[in-house]
């Protein structure tokens, strides 16, 4: 039998049927950098890790979709490119990114979960970090849209703490691939829906 943490608020610790490797005696250089990307910084913020890891997403949607629009538009400028043309390469760039946050994510969360002797332990963030990611996928280019950003992030919250099917489902999956799995379904529900009241509102 193990514990299974949670991140999340209103998700409480549990007793899991899966078992956990024990903590391993001395902790290798490895161990540190899957700790420091795991955590994000912000995972070992006592109330609430798991917003403040959404947070963190935020935060690098915000940088690398502004550093993306910088290059595409000089690129634009130069090469004849529209918007129709920017808009797609920011969305693969950030799809990219979600991806690459994902996966590393996945082998830190394993490494992680091994060293703290409990499946998905609550300091582990990096999973809220890449749902936030692709929930803020769908927010439209333009800046006047800011409320969207803010309807990612709640969406993400409201979908990552009530876990639909099948992320409650995909939760009880092995190793860092459970940690994130659960979170990829919440930021894919949160983007669905983000999508659809953009499109609503300009329709109307």
């Amino acid at each position: 039998m193990a514990i299974k943490e949670s991140s999340d608020e209103l998700n409480p610790t549990v007793i899991s049927a899966s078992t956990v490797a024990s903590a391993k005696p001395a902790r290798t250089v490895g161990d540190y950098v899957a700790l420091a990307v795991a955590t994000c910084g912000v995972g070992y913020i006592p109330i609430a890790p798991g917003t403040f890891g959404s947070v963190v997403g935020v935060g690098l949607w915000i940088g690398l979709r502004g550093m993306l629009l910088a290059l595409l538009w000089s690129a634009a400028g130069r090469n004849r490119l529209n918007l129709l043309h920017v808009s797609y390469a920011v969305i693969a760039g950030l799809l990219t990114f979600a991806v690459l946050v994902t996966l590393v994510g996945t082998w830190a969360g394993a490494r992680v979960e091994k060293l703290h002797g409990a499946k998905d332990p609550q300091k582990v963030v990096i999973d809220e970090v890449a749902g936030q990611l692709i929930a803020l996928i769908a927010v439209p280019l333009d800046v006047q849209n800011w409320w969207t950003i803010l309807l990612a992030f709640v969406l993400f919250r409201f979908f990552d703490i009530v876990k639909p099917y099948p992320a409650r489902r995909f939760e009880e999956l092995h190793g860092g691939l459970g940690i994130m799995a659960d979170d990829v379904v919440a930021g894919i529900y949160a983007a669905i829906c983000v999508a659809l009241t953009v499109s609503i509102g300009w329709f109307r």
